[in-house]
């Protein structure tokens, strides 16, 4: 299976220059016979808090991108806002070709450091899908930082999408951990991150794809463009040359965060008195 991975240099909260050029960008994968292709965190209106003026209740991005998908016959992946009261919630979407829903995940982690948490609900549950004989698990930028959810994903999935607007002054934290990632979960892990400037902040890519071994096969910095990923069995494969997550003792990792939790639980309790 081919995917396209494309590195989106996002204007600002300008969503129609971004839907056309996303346009574009989709037409040029699927003239590379790419199957599916993967657009960043926030994909036409950059990491934004300002939910009023981005955030979607009537599906407008949802549409755009079936019209793509249809017309070019590719699936698509991109990240919009969705409008939940008085917050929003940081979506990442992904259409077949026919433009048909395969999975909307949440996001799980809101980044507290530059308060999205007060902008966006977190969401609450994992999402995975199937597609041309591969099994994928989404997930969105902060995310990165925990391993838990990834562990409990690549149970069913073997390729693990990250969409994110990452900066460059912690890109070497994504680098690392999209290996980390790859590597303890014997997994295919496809990094897609935007490229430029966005406010004070400048973005440098470093989009990569990372196979179940935590090898860079493919990286593309400091510029807008695509790379392009042959997904093969590879997972699999090494999962069953080495099994080491047949190992995993799920049940006392249960018992042992849950004694933590109460150990935290009662210390604030006592704090209080």
């Amino acid at each position: 299976m081919k995917a396209a991975l494309c590195q989106f240099q996002i204007e600002y909260e300008e969503k129609e220059i971004n839907l056309h050029r996303a346009g574009q960008m989709i037409a040029e994968a699927a003239k590379a016979h790419a199957e599916i292709i993967f657009f960043p965190e926030m994909s036409f209106t950059g990491f934004s808090m300002q939910v009023n003026a981005t955030g979607e209740s009537n599906g407008e991005t949802l549409r755009q991108m079936r019209e793509y998908a249809q017309a070019y016959g590719i699936a698509v992946g991109f990240g919009w806002v969705k409008k939940n009261g008085e917050k929003g919630e940081n979506h990442y979407t992904v259409l077949d070709q026919n433009g048909t829903i395969l999975a909307d995940y949440v996001k799980i982690h809101p980044f507290s450091f530059s308060r999205e948490d007060t902008y966006f609900e977190a969401g609450c549950r994992t999402a995975v899908f199937t597609f041309s004989g591969h099994t994928f698990g989404l997930f969105i930028c902060y995310d990165l930082r925990f391993p838990e959810i990834f562990r409990a994903v690549s149970a069913k999935a073997d390729v693990l999408v990250v969409a994110a607007n990452w900066p460059e002054k912690r890109i070497g934290h994504w680098n690392k951990l999209l290996e980390a990632r790859a590597l303890e979960n014997q997994s295919w892990v496809l990094g897609i991150n935007c490229f430029g400037n966005q406010q004070e902040l400048h973005y440098n890519g470093s989009s990569r794809t990372v196979n179940p071994e935590g090898e860079t096969v493919e990286c593309l910095i400091d510029r807008e463009g695509m790379i392009f990923c042959e997904i093969m069995n590879e997972s699999a494969e090494f999962r069953n040359s080495f099994p080491a997550l047949q190992d995993r003792r799920p049940e006392l990792y249960k018992e042992l965060l849950n004694a933590t939790f109460m150990m935290k639980t009662k210390k604030s309790s006592d704090e209080k008195y």
